[in-house]
């Protein structure tokens, strides 16, 4: 046999299996909208439907998306921007407020393919803070910009910018609807898993409401709130920050996986139920790993949260026991 035609029928068989290996290759979105006082007597059933509409909307849009073979940092984009532009949630326009009645937005996203991520935070124009968080980290040689630098980097890149009174949706709100809204409206985060077998993560807050002297929490910090590693996982939290920054969560999970072996379902076990809680901290983490496992799981009475993957699977949930 000719060395020529060897070669063709090892590259023919090559290509065939890397279509193989993508046809086969699980995908999947994995979603959160804050953890917290989440129970049934605690949200009126009217309002329960609105959470569950909007998480399955945000779902579908980013299922899509990887479904038509986008990547796993465009559908995390894409989910968090939409659960910024939505007001039940604290992130973009539904953020609380600071002690002085502003609103401080922090974002951050992570891309498990080459560890690239991007973060801001004491943000105060931006319409869709994951944007800018994408923008600094695929357009900058930073990972973190803050305040008036992070805005003004944003006029410069031509992100979408608005008036302070857009974020005001509170104050504007009929008491009826405040009374209500869980006390603590939450975080949202999303984690994804595409064709190519790559990871992204992503997550946005309003703070905590009623916070003083510029605190951040640890939603934009890398390895605290948000990170993503193909060779381990994709995670996103939710919860006080402070907690989440002083256990490095996000990265503690993943460190796990590649140093001890561990399943994604055992390292988050031992981060949020074992090492938190020795520091009194509470909240959730969802995940999603290299094989398409996921994982949604938190220390407080509910957290909004949900999936869709490529195995048919799909709920959306809100409460402690839910199935």
């Amino acid at each position: 046999m000719k060395l020529t035609t060897v070669i063709t029928a090892l590259i023919l068989v090559l290509m065939y299996s890397g279509k193989l290996t993508a046809q086969n290759q699980k995908f999947g979105i994995v979603i959160h909208g804050g953890a917290g006082y989440i129970t049934p007597g605690s949200i009126p059933d009217d309002l329960a439907k609105l959470y569950t509409k909007s998480l399955k909307n945000a779902l579908d849009k980013g299922y899509k998306l990887l479904k038509n073979g986008g990547s796993a940092v465009d559908a995390v984009e894409l989910v968090v921007s939409m659960l910024e532009d939505d007001t039940l949630f604290n992130a973009g326009k539904g953020a609380v407020f600071t002690e002085d009645f502003k609103n401080e937005l922090d974002a951050s996203i992570m891309n498990g393919a080459d560890l690239n991520c991007g973060a801001v935070a004491r943000l105060h124009h931006i319409k869709n803070p994951v944007k800018l968080a994408r923008a600094v980290m695929n357009k900058s040689s930073h990972v973190f910009l803050a305040g008036d630098g992070a805005e003004k980097f944003a006029k410069e890149e031509k992100i979408e910018m608005v008036s302070a009174e857009y974020f005001k949706v509170w104050s504007r709100m009929p008491n009826e609807m405040k009374q209500k809204m869980p006390d603590k409206h939450g975080t949202v985060g999303c984690v994804a898993l595409d064709k190519n077998g790559n990871l992204a993560a992503a997550t946005s807050t309003g703070g905590i409401e009623g916070k003083k002297y510029g605190r951040i929490g640890d939603v934009p910090v890398i390895g605290a709130g948000t990170y993503a590693n193909n060779n381990t996982c994709a995670i996103s939290c939710t919860g006080q920050g402070e907690y989440f920054i002083r256990n490095n969560v996000a990265y503690d999970i993943s460190a796990q996986m590649e140093y001890k072996g561990v399943t994604l379902a055992q390292a988050t076990d031992y981060t949020l139920f074992k090492r938190m809680k020795r520091t009194g901290g509470v909240g959730g983490v969802i995940g999603i790993d290299k094989m398409g496992n996921i994982i949604l799981k938190f220390s407080t009475e509910g957290m909004f949260r949900g999936y869709k993957l490529s195995n048919g699977d799909y709920q959306v949930l809100l409460y402690k026991g839910q199935k």
